[in-house]
Formats: structure tokens, sequence, C-alpha cells
């Protein structure tokens, strides 16, 4: 039984952190679709990449300034609740 909430409390957390280091770059790429989508329903323009490529450029952008800080959640994750896990303590 405490191995099973041990797991699924686990499990829980690193969804959460899944979310939490995903939401900078989907908020991003959703905002960025709906300017492009904006934009091509005010000038009728409707060229695939115009919404590729913006879109692209912006969760690039997005990826590169916070990819310290997903690197140090899912570092601090690590650390802190699976190796304890995993050396058993």
């Amino acid at each position: 039984m405490l191995d099973e909430v041990l797991f699924f409390d686990t499990l829980r957390e690193g969804l959460w952190i899944a979310v939490i280091i995903s939401f900078p770059i989907l908020t991003v790429a959703l905002l960025a679709g709906l300017i492009v989508g904006l934009f091509q329903a005010l000038t009728s323009i409707q060229e695939m990449t115009l919404t590729f490529v913006p879109k692209l450029a912006a969760i690039i952008a997005v990826f590169w300034l916070s990819m310290g800080f997903m690197t140090q959640t899912l570092v601090t994750f690590f650390q802190d609740r699976l190796v304890p896990l995993i050396i058993g303590g």
C-alpha cells in the first residue's frame, strides 16, 4: 500500500513538473497562432508557411530563454525526489 502511494505521488509530481516546464512554450505557441490567425483573417492571406514559421521562431526563442529554468526544475526534481527513491532513502 505504501509503495503504491509513493509511486502515484511521485508520478503526480512528475506530471505537474511536466506541465510547469511546458507552460511557457505552449503559451507562446498559442499566442503566436492566435496572432497569425488573426492577421490571416484580416488580410485574407492563406499561406501555410505564414502560420508555421512565426510560431516556430517564437517557440525556439522561448525555449532558448526558458532553457535554464526547465533544466534547473528537472534537476531539482531528480535530485530531491528520484535519487533518494533510487538509493532507497
